[in-house]
């Protein structure tokens, strides 16, 4: 009997692992990390709340460009992409498993492929000279006259990143909500049809989204996850961080930035903490909304 309830524990072991090792053992090294200063080479040193007061207070950057860069673009890079990614599943459901199983790869390959779909497609559509796509359209068009430095100028430049992450943005959120949809029984929709429902609109708010609520919060939090985490978009675009003129500088690359530029640990760390919970807040909305209530 006893070796019976060890067993599942034995199963779960390697997960457990795993899961501390590359999870709570950095997520904790990095809260106790943004109470010290520290250069990445000489013992850090405890300077309590300093690196967030001075987060908050004084770092005029983030204040005035990283944070509000980070929530504009999580706000639209994020729910666009969710719902984008449900439309797609629900469009790729209704095919066949041949045709379906074929475009289903290519809107997930992107986000597979990354580095080299930015470096290869996307610097070439937005090159700033009349070689690049973009330029070359506009302008055979007459839309404009001179080429546009797209990663340059900052007008465009976080457009152009909002647009890249979309396009990246179908990963495994869209194969679990693609997989819900797949695995609802007809049964229920032959059951919504006797009850009154007459159109496919009816279907989806009525009985598709009710019957994947778990495919549609992982699906949220990974967007959340993945729009608050996409930092390298624009400094791969750009070639440099920061990005030019900090506009489309996100939290993630203030990281980066402080982390492996200047060395400046510590600091680097709180603001990894601030993202974490900014993260968590969202996702804790998000559960809020999907879960049911029991009662």
């Amino acid at each position: 009997m006893i070796t019976g309830k060890k067993t599942p524990y034995l199963f779960l072991l390697p997960y457990l692992l795993l899961f501390s090792l590359f999870i709570v053992v950095p997520t904790v090294m990095a809260i106790a990390l943004s109470f010290t200063s520290f250069n990445a080479v000489q013992t850090p040193a405890f300077v309590g709340l300093t690196n967030y007061i001075n987060l908050l207070t004084q770092d005029t950057i983030f204040l005035q460009y990283v944070l509000p860069n980070t929530i504009v673009f999580a706000l639209i890079v994020g729910p666009a992409g969710y719902m984008l990614a449900f439309f797609l599943a629900w469009s790729l459901a209704q095919l066949t498993k041949v045709p379906r199983t074929i475009l289903a790869l290519i809107i997930y390959s992107p986000s597979m492929t990354m580095g080299v779909a930015l470096t290869v497609v996307w610097r070439m559509v937005f090159l700033g000279s009349q070689a690049g796509i973009a330029n070359y359209l506009a302008m055979q068009l007459g839309v404009i006259t001179e080429p546009i430095l797209w990663m340059l100028n900052t007008q465009t430049i976080m457009p152009i990143v909002i647009v890249v992450a979309l396009w990246s943005s179908m990963g495994v959120g869209f194969l679990a909500m693609l997989a819900g949809v797949l695995n609802i029984s007809p049964e229920l929709y032959e059951a919504g049809a006797i009850d009154g429902i007459r159109n496919r609109m009816q279907e989806v708010f009525y009985i598709t989204i009710p019957s994947m609520k778990p495919q549609m919060l992982f699906g949220a939090v990974m967007s959340i996850v993945g729009a608050f985490q996409a930092g390298n978009i624009g400094v791969m675009l750009t070639g440099s961080n920061p990005t030019p003129m900090y506009a489309a500088q996100l939290m993630v690359n203030h990281i980066e930035d402080y982390g492996f530029a200047r060395y400046e640990m510590g600091y680097a760390a709180s603001v990894s903490v601030c993202l974490l919970g900014i993260i968590y807040a969202f996702s804790y909305v998000t559960r809020k909304l999907f879960t049911e209530k029991e009662g």
